[in-house]
């Protein structure tokens, strides 16, 4: 066996790397844990390399990712020298099941929004042809149901009142005329990329991921939105249809909490 070091072996471990990131970040261990979930414990032992607590690959993966993201830096490194000193990528089939529900969930209108478009091509062509071969079908009779006369009206309100119904993604509308019922705030990374965290006040996860320059983001909630920003230097920031004025530093890391009651910044 050879002794001397590749390039490999002079790179931090995964811990330290994650350990030398939050330093860097002027983040605690608590605090990583706060916005992360991630019980302080476990955190701990990750960054001393112990992956015992995780309870299995696939979650000390998860874990690795959550960590990087919060701290700012690239994840897929990390989850590559994991893998390859753990005999390499578990099977991504455990976690199959969670996505194809999540799925399934996000979208529940679109079967009935389907539904109503063919209940209504249906009953205007079956209105048509009893007009045509009912013994009445003189040109002027057939004029007027294209010209929109009382039938036509009739046959095409299951499209006027159907899509109507409220879709989960607020709308920019919705954000210009933000109800007062709801916090909602807008994201948009119009200086540069960031990752972005949002909760709500339940504390279950909105989003965790990079907002790339240009791409923006709107979360709404009952009583409060929860955000950790991993750049806030490259984002604007609206809070209840009222632009945030706050200005901080390229790479700056924040975390705010905004309510219903509060256009300023938290």
């Amino acid at each position: 066996m050879s002794i001397g070091n590749s390039p490999e072996d002079d790179r931090p471990s995964i811990g330290r790397a994650l350990q030398q990131a939050r330093i860097a970040a002027a983040l605690t261990v608590e605090e990583v844990s706060s916005s992360t979930r991630v019980r302080i414990p476990i955190v701990h032992a990750i960054e001393q390399d112990d992956f015992s607590r995780c309870g299995g690959d696939v979650y000390a993966r998860g874990h690795i990712r959550t960590l990087a993201r919060a701290v700012g830096i690239d994840p897929e490194p990390l989850v590559e020298e994991y893998d390859a000193d753990h005999g390499g990528r578990p099977a991504p089939t455990p976690a199959a099941p969670l996505f194809e529900a999540e799925r399934i969930r996000s979208e529940p209108r679109r079967p009935n929004w389907t539904a109503a478009m063919v209940a209504a091509i249906v009953a205007v062509i079956g209105f048509v042809g009893f007009t045509l071969f009912s013994g009445e079908g003189e040109p002027s009779n057939t004029a007027q149901i294209a010209e929109g006369s009382k039938p036509d009206k009739t046959a095409a309100k299951p499209t006027a009142t159907k899509p109507s119904d409220p879709e989960p993604v607020p709308s920019e509308s919705a954000i210009a005329a933000a109800p007062r019922d709801k916090v909602t705030v807008k994201l948009s990374a119009d200086r540069g990329k960031s990752w972005i965290s949002a909760k709500d006040h339940n504390g279950r996860l909105l989003f965790d991921g990079l907002l790339l320059q240009g791409e923006s983001k709107t979360f709404q909630d009952k009583e409060r939105i929860d955000l950790v920003l991993g750049d806030a230097g490259a984002i604007e920031l609206f809070v209840n249809g009222k632009q945030v004025e706050d200005r901080f530093g390229p790479g700056q890391v924040e975390r705010l909490s905004y309510t219903k009651g509060d256009p300023e910044a938290g």
